[in-house]
């Protein structure tokens, strides 16, 4: 191999603390994570005990309160990390981010008693979550769900189907946003569900193009009953909750994506610093020298755009608006240079040998997941114009 093999990413990190952090993601990553990647996509090995591992080294609950098990790190942080992990496996950087979306309702909106009771478990207990919001007839029109929760006394009962559900059916809680009153986004609220609840019973997992080693299945709820202190916030505010959880779940999206985006074009400069042709590396002939610095200049394009966003939020400013840009930018990049490093690799580029196949059929999800790039572009339009006329 050659010698001018590409080095980690250097992080910019605030403290000594969250740059330790790093490092042990990269200790992780190298000995747990990556030698086993390639393989266990292929089979469609769900890697539980990673997730597993990482609660118990504290990386699950990042973002949130040290006083309910998180790691008081800082956005901007906590998604360095999470473009580590998606560097090195999709299945295991989404399904951190799709965890942290799945704590965000209770940790932003649950009584303090919620919180000491469900959260501590929830951030570093060796807790796996799941967001439930899509449902098979309300997928970008989010605020048109059907799924029902009736008023029992003291209990809710949930009845409906949600679909493409991450980690379905091998989660152990499911944040879930039902109709309780009215049609439209007022009638929603958002409940915590056990994932072995009575009457809740997961379809078997979609057949996907790419990330086959994470499960994606519908959830159905056959009277589910689940007592009043499982309601975060207020009746009816559960549309609200799920947007604010939505803004930082972009960009965790958006990081993932650029993880993956780093991964591709490390594998194409690797291939193309070592293969030779016409007497010399293919690296040195320009039209293909020219991919690669595009491909990297997308990259920190979106590495910055999604750091500013998560700064943003740090402070305490609106930040949606970027969030929406981030997502867009970088999982459009990440489409861009998966399918550039299969064109550097040429026809061992469409095999299995190499991983950038793999990465490029895992990039496309990602400008579905979490708002399509159509949806992201309203969202965008709307900040810059207002609402759309009727």
């Amino acid at each position: 191999m050659s010698d001018r093999a590409p080095q980690p990413v250097e992080r910019r990190l605030p403290t000594e603390e969250s740059r330790q952090l790093v490092a042990l993601v990269r200790d992780i990553v190298s000995k747990e994570i990556a030698p086993r990647a390639a393989e266990e996509e292929e089979a469609g090995v769900f890697p539980r005990e990673v997730f597993t591992l990482l609660s118990e080294a504290g990386l699950l609950g990042l973002p949130y309160d040290s006083a309910h098990g998180g790691g008081d790190q800082p956005y901007e942080v906590y998604l360095q990390v999470l473009e580590e992990l998606a560097a090195a496996r999709l299945t295991v950087g989404l399904g951190v981010s799709v965890h942290s979306l799945a704590c965000h309702a209770l940790a932003g909106y649950g009584t303090d008693e919620q919180r000491a009771a469900q959260l501590t478990a929830m951030l570093s207990g060796g807790l796996l979550g799941a967001y439930c919001l899509s449902e098979p007839a309300s997928g970008s029109d989010a605020a048109s769900l059907r799924t029902k929760a009736v008023r029992d006394g003291d209990d809710w009962v949930i009845t409906g189907t949600k679909a493409w559900i991450t980690h379905g059916g091998v989660a152990d809680f499911y944040t879930v946003l039902a109709r309780t009153g009215v049609e439209g986004p007022r009638g929603i609220t958002a409940f915590l569900v056990p994932g072995d609840a009575e009457g809740l019973n997961a379809a078997v997992p979609e057949k996907k193009m790419g990330m086959k080693g994470s499960p994606t299945a519908q959830l159905h709820f056959d009277g589910v009953r689940v007592g009043d202190d499982r309601r975060i916030g207020e009746e009816g505010q559960g549309f609200a909750i799920a947007l604010s959880a939505l803004d930082s779940g972009r960009l965790g999206i958006a990081a993932c994506a650029i993880g993956l985006a780093q991964a591709a074009l490390d594998e194409a400069v690797r291939y193309a610093t070592d293969r030779r042709q016409f007497g010399r590396p293919i690296a040195d002939f320009q039209g293909l020298r020219f991919m690669l610095a595009d491909m990297a200049t997308q990259i920190e394009a979106g590495r910055a755009l999604y750091l500013e966003a998560a700064r943003l939020r740090d402070a305490g400013e609106p930040f949606s608006r970027q969030a929406a840009m981030a997502k867009l930018f970088c999982t459009d990049a990440a489409m861009r240079v998966t399918t550039d490093a299969v064109q550097v690799l040429g026809g061992y580029g469409y095999t299995l040998d190499f991983p950038v196949e793999r990465l490029m059929r895992e990039a496309k999800v990602l400008q579905i997941v979490e708002g399509t790039n159509q949806i992201q572009r309203m969202v965008i339009a709307r900040h810059l114009a207002g609402p759309e006329t009727r």
